[in-house]
């Protein structure tokens, strides 16, 4: 079984979310990814940013994460 810590999944995101961005110039994207910048003492740039992830993290873990992107408002 591989598994990664949640820093490692965190960076996959984030070289996920350059790669999009690089091929679509989305201002959306590239503000988020502002915010998730790692600063030299290995915070994010958006303080809450890190604590969103690992909100998320553990929906996955959970599994209540809808992979069938049935997003709700």
């Amino acid at each position: 079984m591989n598994t990664v810590t949640d820093k490692e999944a965190f960076l996959a995101m984030v070289a996920f979310l350059q790669d999009y961005y690089k091929r679509t110039g989305s201002d959306d994207v590239g503000g988020l990814l502002g915010g998730l910048s790692l600063l030299p003492d290995g915070s994010t740039a958006d303080p809450a940013a890190w604590q969103d992830w690992l909100r998320a993290v553990q929906k996955s873990k959970a599994g209540t994460v809808d992979a069938q992107m049935r997003l709700k408002k």
